[in-house]
């Protein structure tokens, strides 16, 4: 049985491999770059609001800071109480085009001694959890390899 794909939050990202992007939305009037997505009103206090219209993020951005998360996080979010707690590593990225700072959690694996401020990373696929029918989709930030 092939479990369905489906994204955590709706039109927040799109694709897959190399044309996976975050999806954000620009005010036509006054250039401003919202993520997530504002699709009701400028959120610039100093525009007088325009058409807000879908904007594909840059894929890559630089580390601005990190954590580990090294607790079970609450309700809404999914925790299987039957298997072992497995510590998860969060970064807050800077998109130097967007000027907007954006939180994810890294891939697995990478922890935040891995991690540095200003170090690059890219936005990439991945799964938050599967069930039985669904696997729940997100994304994740990994470092880029730099060789």
């Amino acid at each position: 049985m092939t479990r369905q794909r489906t994204p955590v939050v709706a039109d927040w990202f799109s694709g897959e491999g190399d044309g996976f992007r975050l999806l954000g939305t620009r005010c036509a009037a006054c250039g401003s770059v919202f993520f997530p997505r504002e699709d009701t009103y400028c959120r610039n206090p100093g525009c007088a609001g325009g058409e807000l219209v879908e904007a594909p993020l840059s894929k890559r951005g630089r580390v601005w800071s990190y954590t580990d998360g090294r607790y079970r996080p609450p309700a809404p979010y999914v925790s299987d109480p039957e298997r072992e707690w497995e510590p998860y590593t969060l970064v807050a990225v800077e998109l130097e085009a967007e000027r907007l700072v954006v939180l994810g959690q890294a891939v697995p694996g990478v922890t935040p001694g891995q991690l540095a401020v200003g170090m690059e990373v890219e936005a990439v696929p991945g799964v938050l959890n599967e069930d039985a029918d669904t696997t729940w989709t997100t994304w994740h930030w990994k470092p880029v390899d730099e060789r």
